[in-house]
């Protein structure tokens, strides 16, 4: 399965724990990790193997976006900051739009990311 990751710059750092947290559930065989550029190099300094591409505002939104739409990425876990704007928001509505239209599960928050991930652990 393959899961994107993504976390705005004040989000990065608990985005790295969290991975932290489920790292036996996240480190499986099956389990495929891809990322924006800045938070897949913070996951892979914290050991995990992470598919990277571009940066959000250069387009890493839309990229995962594609995959999502492509059939590929089965779960985005994107740790939003509701306290900044952002000058790429419409690439991020895109992605939340894409994962609705396809039934993507899609967690904004690392509650919810948590919760996802126990439902996964149980399938």
């Amino acid at each position: 399965m393959e899961i994107a990751i993504i976390a705005h710059d004040r989000m990065k750092a608990d985005m790295v724990q969290f991975l932290n947290r489920n790292k036996d559930l996240l480190l499986r065989e099956n389990i495929k990790l891809i990322a924006t550029g800045t938070t897949g190099g913070q996951a892979e300094n914290a050991g995990f193997k992470v598919k990277k591409m571009l940066s959000g505002p250069m387009g890493g939104d839309a990229q995962i976006a594609a995959r999502v739409a492509e059939g590929k990425t089965k779960m985005v876990l994107f740790f939003k900051d509701p306290n900044s704007s952002h000058p790429h928001e419409v690439d991020i509505n895109m992605l939340i739009r894409v994962c609705d239209v396809h039934n993507i599960p899609l967690a904004t928050n690392e509650a919810t990311a948590q919760l996802l991930l126990l439902g996964m652990d149980k399938i």
